[in-house]
């Protein structure tokens, strides 16, 4: 299934603490091959078993499911994705 992306507004201010490079092949990482295998990803750990996440390097995608919507909540180095 392919997914439709949304995001939430306070990523774009995480994408400006990442290095431009790095911040396209995020996105292009989650136009190419999020919105088609988002169902299969993991689920986090705790109270936060809704949400999921996507590995881009070094890079966490922390997203969750809405109906046929990837809504993107965070995208953070792995050192604070999980803060």
């Amino acid at each position: 299934m392919v997914y439709k992306i949304a995001f939430k507004s306070s990523v774009q201010r995480d994408l400006k603490q990442i290095d431009k490079a790095d911040a396209r092949l995020i996105l292009e990482k989650i136009e190419s091959e999020l919105i088609e295998k988002a169902d299969q990803l993991p689920l986090l750990k705790g109270k936060f078993r809704r949400l999921q996440k996507y590995r881009v390097g070094p890079y966490r995608v922390i997203f969750t499911l809405i109906q046929d919507t990837v809504l993107i909540l965070r995208i953070s180095h792995r050192k604070d994705a999980y803060q």
